[in-house]
């Protein structure tokens, strides 16, 4: 009898995801796709961005995440509203999903993740969520971007999270992963593979280091912060709209700072409807390349009161 259920609660998810997906091809409308970006406790902001989406009715039909990116886009894919995630941000601290370990290949493991994830997600795998979710990792050996839409959810997202340097690589498949920025900072590509016809970026433009560096790991994170910079240009081309939720002035590790975060990520959204609502309409194709850069200037302006 548990067989059973469990495999009729599958078939209803999936019969679910297949009448949205016909509801959304319309020819009202474009089908909408969300990138959501790493930033450790910088990413909470994406929950902001998620309250006013929720908000104001506009839809999701894809989502991509990145690191912290990848477990906000999970848990949201899962059914879990951005209430209940506000609600449980404020509870998560670091030790939550991460250990401090001895290792040639890291200073922590987030093998914590595993459990957390499990008690977080109401999904399994890719193919119970319900919105199409993709993960981004990158293949330490080859340095190949991998981009995980099939199969176990924690793993892929354990292997999107392990910054290198700080988390151990994660194996997946005898391979061994480890953080998707290096592959896609802003995983706005993979929305364009998943068939996203208007792509709206959510980026964490902050630097590592708030202070002078303390030890290794802070020269590592600023090194990378550098180097993502400079890289921005490999995702803004396939983004209609780009959000920059002010989180200058938040460390990497600022678990304890989640309401601020949060509603960083509700002003940069709010400031930006007016720019996006004219997405959502077919006949207004904005052209990625040239527009998004623009656009994105407009999510930085604070909202007036």
């Amino acid at each position: 009898m548990g067989k059973f259920v469990r495999s009729f609660r599958v078939f209803a998810r999936e019969l679910i995801r297949a009448q949205s997906a016909a509801a959304t091809v319309s020819p009202n409308r474009p089908l909408i796709g969300l990138a959501l970006g790493g930033g450790f406790a910088r990413g909470l902001a994406h929950i902001g961005v998620l309250k006013v989406l929720e908000e104001n009715r506009i839809p999701v039909d894809f989502v991509a995440g990145t690191s912290v990116g990848a477990i906000v886009g999970a848990a949201y894919c899962s059914g879990i509203s951005p209430r209940e995630m506000e609600e449980i941000a404020a509870l998560v601290r670091f030790r939550d999903f991460a250990r401090w370990t001895v290792s040639p290949l890291g200073l922590c493991s987030n093998d914590r993740m595993t459990v957390f994830l499990k008690r977080l997600l109401k999904a399994r795998t890719f193919e119970e969520l319900q919105i199409p979710l993709a993960v981004s990792a990158t293949d330490v050996l080859s340095g190949e971007g991998c981009v995980f839409r099939s199969g176990t959810l924690v793993d892929a997202v354990r292997a999107s999270c392990a910054y290198p340097g700080m988390f151990l690589p994660v194996s997946i498949n005898g391979r061994l992963y480890v953080d998707g920025m290096l592959a896609h900072a802003v995983p706005t590509v993979p929305l364009r593979e998943m068939g996203a016809e208007r792509v709206l970026a959510v980026h964490l433009i902050s630097h590592w280091l708030m202070r002078d560096p303390r030890h290794v790991f802070d020269i590592i994170g600023q090194c990378f912060s550098i180097a993502q910079a400079r890289m921005t240009a490999l995702w803004q081309n396939a983004a209609d709209l780009i959000l920059t939720p002010d989180v200058c002035g938040f460390t990497y590790d600022c678990f304890d700072r989640a309401p601020e975060l949060i509603a960083s990520g509700e002003r940069a959204a709010r400031a930006a409807l007016p720019a996006l609502l004219p997405l959502l309409k077919r006949e207004s194709l904005i052209s990625a390349s040239g527009n998004a850069a623009k656009l994105g200037e407009l999510a930085d302006k604070p909202q007036a009161a």
